[in-house]
């Protein structure tokens, strides 16, 4: 099926998902909508997926990505390793409502 477009033109939505990325890998929590918590969230698994990697081409791959510097340290050195015999399904949604103004369906996003 592809991706959900989020309501937002091309260029915003890319920059809107690495921004949202990179919040998840430096707070290790965020609220945000379900729809976007679902792009974020497969994302994410890749970028962690790549970092367990832990060689030069991935932490390449994740700087083009990820917009701080210090966040993909922070992926590759402390993130990434704790994963290590984990598969996959680093993240985890858990619903908390609606947003009063518009009911949008609304979640935390964090690592497991």
């Amino acid at each position: 099926m592809g991706y959900q477009k989020l309501g937002v033109n091309t260029g915003h939505r890319k920059a809107m998902l690495r921004n949202l990325v990179t919040s998840l890998f430096r707070d290790e929590r965020i609220n945000t909508t379900e729809a976007r918590a679902k792009e974020v969230k497969s994302i994410a698994e890749k970028l962690v997926s790549t970092a367990k990697k832990g060689d030069l081409a991935a932490r390449r791959q994740a700087l083009a990505y990820i917009y701080e510097e210090d966040v993909v340290r922070k992926l590759f050195d402390s993130i990434a390793p704790k994963y290590s015999e984990r598969p996959g399904g680093y993240t985890r949604i858990i619903k908390t409502g609606h947003r009063r103004g518009d009911a949008a369906s609304m979640v935390i996003l964090e690592l497991v």
